[in-house]
């Protein structure tokens, strides 16, 4: 329970701590309370001091009824400052539908339906059919009350919102199954036909992707289509959502201030799906448009999105052609990273950056390799086994550039034994092909010069599943062997071809 305890005190500032000692005193009853004294303890990790407050021998069950106390209080602490503190619009119609519910029970009439009615509209304009239900019934419950209320129309918006309520609901429901089975794909490498998955899911639930209710809604929509994609590594498949989505926000665009997390989601996953989609100026479009939201949003919000959105600013520009303005990108957003940045939104962009590095064919590409210094199975059980794989053939290609070809072979045969099983089971190919490949020069450099080897690497230029923007990046790599170029410069030209991805 300390660790728990300690957990929830790194939600609460100074003043906070101040307070809530406060709020303890003043709820304790007796002087000899030692509640105070155990949160003292555990704000300086005093083992010392704990033994001192009680003898784990001979007082453990009261040692544990008073840790159980401490954090049950805290967690009323938190839930007391997290209200005062909300001042969202959805807090403030739940705040108005509780004040109007007391003002009717105490018989004050005409101030109660007025709460309600506030109540009503703001959650009308947020979409919070749930919150919506509640008012809606306490009308019907006091409607006996109101003499000008027009009980046919009141039951029909209460039927109307019961059915977007039950379509919620349903939305809700998949969502959930279907995250479920991402996280088994994306982190324990289980085998499932997505696609059928998906289609599947969506027809037992009878919904419509053309019913789109909400923000929420259209956020766990584009983050299911993400996450198909990015394991299929084919954005393709989700270009459909650029209009659906884009529409949706152009009907709704007055609400998207009341619904920031949702629509900066939003925003990223198109500013994503654009990018994969060869789409580049108008992906950074959506990235200016963050910005400017970001701009006037909570420090909170521009901790989450900044090293997200930097990353994909300088992906664009790399791909654009302006390869210095992304390194340059990706060097900023690694050094101004704040303390509460997340770990896993560093590592994409050191590897972001060991990817541009090799395609330069840059000798510190292996020193920022090294930056990334957690084990494979951490990096596959937080990155997922796509991100990982990617990682460790960016370290063979490393050694390659700058002839460690031992270390190389070493690497790749390690490679080989760790993901060649799981590369098959998800018929991924193309990656067991590309190291075939790989093994092939690194035998015999000179196989380079040879027709089938030749053959075998414009064959994987031109595969259809290989103009994902990522994995062109590793046939560029291997095509500028052969043609004697710049990895950067061969993939450029392929983007500019006209069998890829950009239109």
């Amino acid at each position: 329970m300390t660790d728990a305890i300690s957990n929830l005190l790194l939600l609460l500032n100074n003043d906070d701590k101040k307070d809530f000692k406060a709020f303890l005193k003043r709820k304790n009853k007796r002087n000899d309370v030692k509640n105070v004294r155990l949160l003292e303890i555990i704000e300086t990790d005093d083992i010392n001091r704990l033994k001192k407050l009680y003898d784990p021998t001979k007082n453990r069950n009261a040692y544990h009824a008073l840790r159980k106390r401490l954090h049950e209080s805290l967690l009323f602490f938190l839930s007391n400052k997290v209200f005062e503190r909300d001042n969202s619009e959805a807090h403030e119609a739940l705040r108005l539908l509780v004040v109007g519910r007391f003002l009717l029970e105490s018989q004050f009439i005409k101030i109660g339906f007025k709460c309600l009615q506030r109540a009503e509209d703001k959650a009308l304009l947020l979409d919070q059919f749930s919150l919506l239900n509640e008012i809606l019934q306490t009308r019907l419950q006091y409607a006996y009350l109101d003499p000008s209320v027009n009980l046919k129309l009141l039951v029909d918006h209460f039927a109307e919102n019961q059915r977007k309520l039950q379509q919620e609901a349903k939305f809700q429901i998949a969502y959930a199954l279907l995250r479920a089975e991402l996280q088994d794909i994306h982190l324990k490498a289980k085998i499932v036909d997505l696609n059928k998955l998906i289609l599947d899911t969506l027809s037992k639930y009878s919904i419509s992707l053309n019913d789109l209710l909400s923000f929420k809604s259209l956020y766990q929509l584009l983050y299911i289509a993400n996450e198909y994609a990015a394991i299929h590594q084919n954005y393709a498949l989700v270009r459909s959502f650029l209009k659906t989505a884009d529409n949706f926000l152009r009907k709704h665009q007055e609400q998207a201030v009341l619904q920031l997390f949702y629509y900066l989601h939003i925003l990223y996953y198109l500013a994503n799906f654009n990018l994969r989609n060869g789409f580049f100026k108008e992906s950074l479009r959506y990235l200016e448009r963050m910005d400017v939201v970001l701009s006037q949003a909570s420090p909170a919000f521009r901790t989450q999105f900044q090293l997200r959105c930097q990353l994909l600013k300088a992906l664009n520009f790399h791909y654009l052609g302006d390869g210095a303005q992304g390194l340059a990108l990706l060097r900023e957003g690694i050094n101004q990273a704040a303390p509460k940045s997340s770990e896993l939104d560093l590592a994409d962009l050191q590897l972001c950056l060991v990817m541009f590095l090799t395609q330069f064919r840059d000798k510190t590409a292996l020193v920022e390799f090294q930056k990334l210094t957690r084990t494979d199975a951490w990096y596959e059980k937080k990155m997922g086994m796509l991100w990982t794989i990617r990682k460790s053939l960016f370290e063979i290609l490393i050694h390659i550039q700058f002839d460690h070809i031992d270390l190389a072979t070493s690497k790749l045969k390690s490679f080989v034994r760790r993901y060649k099983k799981y590369l098959m089971s998800v018929n991924e190919n193309r990656v067991i092909d590309f190291a075939k490949l790989v093994e092939k020069y690194l035998l015999n450099p000179t196989v380079i010069q040879g027709k089938s080897f030749r053959a075998a690497v414009e064959a994987m230029v031109n595969q259809k599943e290989n103009k994902d923007l990522f994995v062109m990046g590793f046939v560029a790599w291997l095509k500028a062997f052969v043609v004697s170029g710049s990895p950067y410069q061969v993939l450029l030209d392929l983007i500019k071809e006209p069998y890829s991805i950009c239109v």
